[in-house]
């Protein structure tokens, strides 16, 4: 089940860069293989880099509202860029546009991931009338 989960979103993560590089001139893979490439190493990128990153950076995106992870962000797809030969980010324009469609993905596929995997969509509202987390 875990791994079904792995899969779906690399796949969805390489479905969002196909579709980054449709809506931006500045974003190119040369072939598919590259775009699944350049989607599993953004993926470890995050796995990895990224949560070092938003804890040393932590104060700074609270003081930002969070627009400095969107920043974060951007620089791990150009990190990508750097290590993928065949994935290409022109500016960091370019790639914080691509940050902001590969979060507004993230969101739709983790909603879709609870619907497929749990056929709904866990919200947690705690409050007093809660069973589980009332007093």
């Amino acid at each position: 089940m875990m791994l079904i989960g792995i899969l779906f979103i690399w796949l969805l993560t390489a479905a969002g860069l196909w579709l980054v590089t449709l809506l931006l001139k500045g974003v190119r893979a040369r072939s598919a293989t590259d775009l699944l490439l350049a989607a599993l190493v953004l993926g470890l990128i995050n796995a990895f880099i990224r949560p070092l990153l938003w804890m040393l950076t932590l104060p700074l995106t609270v003081f930002t509202f969070g627009i400095f992870a969107l920043l974060i962000n951007a620089f791990m797809v150009k990190l990508t860029a750097a290590i993928v030969p065949g994935f290409e980010v022109d500016r960091f324009s370019d790639a914080v546009l691509a940050a902001i469609v590969m979060a507004l993905l993230a969101i739709i596929g983790f909603i879709l991931l609870q619907v497929f995997m749990f056929d709904t969509v866990f919200w947690i509202h705690m409050d007093s009338g809660h069973p589980r987390y009332g007093i």
